[in-house]
């Protein structure tokens, strides 16, 4: 490469953008790009690309924040204000250096949802589609040694449609005649999006090649004899865009990371061709053959192991012309429907997995989407034990930077085409029974998402809707597109398990996929009935011993299931004005139950109640009648960690007796909505996150609410034996009245297995208020392998005693130690309840097992820690009580001077080993904090808890 011309590969246009409204603008496209540039002066602004129109306006403050209490009912609907208030032009400049042998490529990884684009006076078209990928050749137009203008107006979806006064799900659905998001229009856990999102949504770039480009390379692994002999199959296609023959070395290495910086080339070859002038040709390199490859599994059942793979084409007289690489992972996902359950059963490399996980909508509704949020989603998803996304199939056709963090996490992904029952079907009234009007256009946007996210490990299957199945002739189209190659069938004896690649067969890199399922809807083929009929749900609160119960759920993978999801009361007070700061009334009905009343703004976020009346007492009046925002919102995280603990206890129960898998509805909304969530949208987590990490962890100890029997849950493919369980039950004096080890307890792979009855609640006097600690440990070294912490009332009764238990004054004792990075932070703590009972039984039973294990030095592991140590600190909080350390939860703030008390001063996101946990007298845990810290702030270390109201500073 000369020294002066632009490098092979790709270049983002993320900067420097500048954005109008196309009414506002008074010269055309050429001259926008003929002329001298806009300055960011009225009325162009400064642009959010990737983004939308809205998120730019809202960056400008010409529109308030939409998400903030009512006021998206502000801001103008673009069923009242015409499509042509929001077609905005983009603008932006750039600079390229290119020789006479180079080819530039402008593209646009998707829009939404047409666009005319103009660059140094030249006009292009961007045709329809919200998800497709858009590439011009601007070799011939480029200015190849000064600035270049560019100029995008972007058109609104076709068909945006109007919001009903009574709102509802997808609007009135006229979104969904487009090849577009539909959860725009509204729906029960969303407002409408006024825009429809319209706007440059994804990357922009330019791509730099020689003669010859790579396009929409194919990798996949076979594997044989029992995953020992492994082949890596590569097709791709190669462009010859000059007017001469091309002769070619297409050149593959395969490389692992061993530690750090270092990698190891597992493979490296070189295949040798001619291309003739100005044709393509599909390429299929000979296969790769590793043994014993690192396999990538799912999360909780090994490693994420990925290896890079770069392609290079090599042109005789101009050596590199085009270059591309890719993070893979050897894995084989296959399914079938399980004959005991009749539920989709998964195997990932011949392991059956119990799927329990969550859906997705996207992470942001004004599409703001970054590889920092995207990180912070996965691995929150990740942290809670998951190990699979649903992405509904209202939202997007999600972006390679999500799969990427899913492939390093480990989250399986099911991910859906454009279509709801909503909207295209099945609504009320019924809407675009044929679906999208441009069928071929769902198809080709289809087949490019296809070829965008096929390389991923992550992505484990492609389901035709939400609820629905595609009109005929593209569910037919889809079925043949996506079918499977032979490798991939799901034949538990199938013969391609044994033997060599075929030479009969056609290449599996030669389909279009060929690894993954296609189904054709989410409530078909082994999810929810198999049928179609509307058998998933409920999405309401429940009693959490349902969940357990035979009559609770009748088919075997639920793939929606919702409930409450209430965030911290420092978020509703940095999302609402003081008018929406209002708790719900509490309506008592004739009939006994409670009707929760919320405030205007809470209805217009998708509240939904903590009771349900007729069937579910209000689980936060179990506590007693809130006092104000913090006292329900802390009586509401009780209430999310039991409900969401307990479902998936309640799926794991029955684990493949009864189900194979559930997905929560929903993990997380796009916007500050007070529904179904684990995370609000400012990134802090509730509760019932910390609920599910418990409970869906790989080997699980936990109460069967329905019966009372302690259960223990393997997941893993290796037997426990050796093991014992130590149930110790603790009540408000700081007791323990009932305690209890089995020993000898062995439990095979893949199973869930009843152990003994808790039978407490059976004694002579109990308490009617308790705390139930169960350890599941090793014999040989006392290594806990799971504790699960349980706060029970008797049969009919109410947690109302725990009131006054708030000014039961604990002693703890925190040590700390804090590591800096740049903005980086790891916390690293030990927090000990100190408090000691004289009865010798007590202190024997609860801490025997935690203190021989977790008892050594926090800091023996550090040694080798490159960051910044800031010293240990210990923080004592005094008290003079025995008792348990009832739900005590970190947050971590900006130190600041003369803060206000309605002043947000979290620093978010936040990852906590754990949060919301209980200590009984003498109990040790260890608890990691890590964060990005803001240029310029301290942070300060908060702990709260049940009984330790009001926070203190530790560190």
């Amino acid at each position: 490469m000369m020294a002066d011309e632009e490098a092979i590969g790709k270049r983002l246009l993320d900067k420097g953008w500048l954005a109008a409204r196309s009414t506002e603008v008074d010269l055309t496209g050429v001259q926008l790009t003929t002329t001298d540039p806009p300055s960011d002066q009225h009325p162009w602004m400064e642009a959010v690309v990737p983004g939308t129109v809205l998120a730019t306006l809202v960056k400008n403050k010409l529109v308030p924040d939409p998400f903030y209490g009512l006021e998206n009912e502000s801001i103008i609907d673009i069923a009242d204000s015409g499509r042509e208030h929001y077609t905005f032009w983009f603008f932006t400049t750039f600079e390229s250096k290119m020789s006479a042998s180079q080819h530039v490529d402008l593209n646009f990884r998707a829009i939404n949802y047409s666009a005319e684009v103009y660059l140094n006076g030249h006009k292009e078209i961007l045709p329809k589609g919200m998800f497709r990928r858009h590439s011009i050749d601007v070799t011939d137009i480029l200015n190849p040694n000064g600035e270049n203008l560019l100029a995008v107006l972007v058109y609104p979806p076709d068909h945006p449609g109007k919001i009903p006064p009574e709102g509802g799900q997808g609007g009135d659905h006229e979104i969904g005649k487009d090849v577009a998001a539909q959860y725009v229009e509204g729906w029960d856990w969303m407002a409408p999006i006024r825009d429809r999102n319209t706007g440059i949504w994804d990357e922009v770039s330019l791509s730099v090649t020689g003669p010859v480009k790579i396009v929409d390379p194919h990798l996949v692994s076979s594997f044989f004899d029992d995953y020992k002999r492994v082949y890596l199959h590569t097709t791709v296609d190669l462009v010859n865009r000059s007017n001469w023959v091309a002769e070619c070395s297409v050149n593959i290495q395969v490389e692992t990371e061993l530690e750090g910086d270092i990698c190891l080339v597992e493979h490296l070859q070189t295949q040798n061709l001619s291309i003739p002038a100005g044709s393509s040709l599909q390429f299929t390199l000979p296969e790769l053959f590793f043994y014993k490859p690192n396999l990538w599994w799912p999360n909780g059942m090994g490693k994420q192991s990925l290896y890079n793979v770069e392609l290079t084409v090599d042109v005789k007289g101009y050596e590199e012309s085009d270059s591309w690489s890719q993070h893979f992972g050897f894995r084989k996902i296959e399914s079938h429907i399980d004959s005991a359950t009749g539920g989709r059963l998964f195997k990932v490399n011949g392991q059956p997995i119990f799927i329990r996980g969550g859906n997705w909508i996207l992470s942001d509704g004004l599409l703001r989407l970054s590889k920092k949020r995207y990180e912070t989603d996965i691995k929150f998803h990740a942290d809670m034990n998951f190990n699979m996304m649903r992405c509904w199939g209202g939202g997007l056709a999600e972006r390679p930077e999500f799969y990427h963090y899913c492939d390093i996490y480990g989250l399986l992904v099911w991910q859906e085409f454009w279509i709801t029952g909503d909207c295209d079907g099945r609504g009320v009234p019924v809407s675009n029974p044929d679906g999208p009007l441009d069928h071929d256009l769902f198809l080709l946007c289809a087949r490019d998402t296809v070829k965008l996210l096929r390389n991923h490990p992550s992505l484990a299957l492609w389901v035709g809707g939400n609820e629905q199945v595609p009109p005929d002739d593209i569910n037919t189209a889809l079925k043949n597109d996506l079918q499977l190659h032979p490798y991939f069938e799901s034949f538990p004896d199938s013969e391609y398990l044994r033997k060599e690649p075929s030479q009969v067969l056609k290449d599996p890199s030669q389909y279009l996929d060929g690894t993954r399922i296609y189904v054709q809807g989410s409530m078909w083929d082994g999810f929810a009935n198999g049928r179609g009929d509307f058998t998933d749900g409920p999405y309401e609160i429940q009693n959490p011993e349902d969940f357990f119960k035979d009559d609770y759920y009748k088919y075997g993978f639920n793939p929606e299931v919702g409930s409450v999801g209430m965030p911290v009361a420092a978020t509703i007070r940095a999302t609402f004005p003081p008018e929406g700061w209002q708790i719900p009334l509490f309506q008592k009905l004739q009939n006994g139950y409670v009707k929760e009343v919320p405030n205007p703004i809470w209805d217009y976020h998708k509240y939904i109640p903590y009771s349900k009346p007729g069937l579910v007492h209000d689980q936060i009046l179990l506590y007693g009648t809130p006092n104000d925002l913090d006292d329900f919102c802390l009586k509401a995280q009780l209430v999310n960690y039991i409900q969401y603990r307990a479902l998936l206890e309640g799926w794991t129960s029955r684990m493949w007796s009864k189900y194979t898998g559930v997905l929560i509805w929903k993990t997380q909304n796009p916007w500050t909505g007070l529904r179904g969530q684990f995370y609000d949208h400012l990134h802090d987590q509730t509760a019932g996150f910390y609920g599910c990490r418990c409970a869906a962890e790989p080997i699980h100890v936990q109460l069967n609410l329905a019966t009372y029997f302690v259960e223990v849950v393997n997941t893993t493919s290796e037997e426990l034996s050796d093991m014992a369980i130590e149930a110790s039950v603790w009540d408000l004096e700081g007791a323990c009245p009932y305690y209890k080890v089995f020993n000898k307890l062995t439990v095979p792979s893949k199973i869930t297995q009843s152990v003994f009855e808790m039978k407490y609640p059976k004694s002579e006097s109990p308490k009617p208020v308790y705390f139930l600690l169960l350890k599941l440990y090793k014999v040989s070294d006392n290594e806990i392998l799971s504790r699960n912490f349980y706060w029970l009332h008797l049969p009919g009764g109410d947690y109302k005693l725990l009131e006054p238990y708030k000014k039961k004054k604990v002693p703890l004792k925190i040590t700390s130690l804090t590591f800096i990075t740049g903005s980086s932070y790891e916390v690293r703590m030990h927090i000990e309840n100190t408090s000691k009972k004289p009865d010798s039984r007590s202190l024997h039973c609860s801490n025997n097992v935690f203190e021989r294990k977790q008892g050594n030095s926090l800091f023996q592991k550090l040694k080798n820690f490159s960051a910044e140590s800031c010293g240990t600190r210990v923080t004592k909080i005094n008290g003079s009580e025995a008792g348990v350390a009832f739900f005590l939860h970190y947050s971590v703030h900006a130190s600041k001077k003369d803060e206000e008390n309605s002043e947000d001063t979290r620093i978010l996101p936040v990852h906590y080993y754990d949060n919301y946990f209980s200590l009984v007298p003498g109990e040790v845990m260890k608890i990691t904090l890590n964060f990005e810290v803001p240029p310029g702030i301290t942070p300060r270390i908060m702990l709260h808890g049940w009984n330790y109201q009001g926070g203190h500073t530790v560190v």
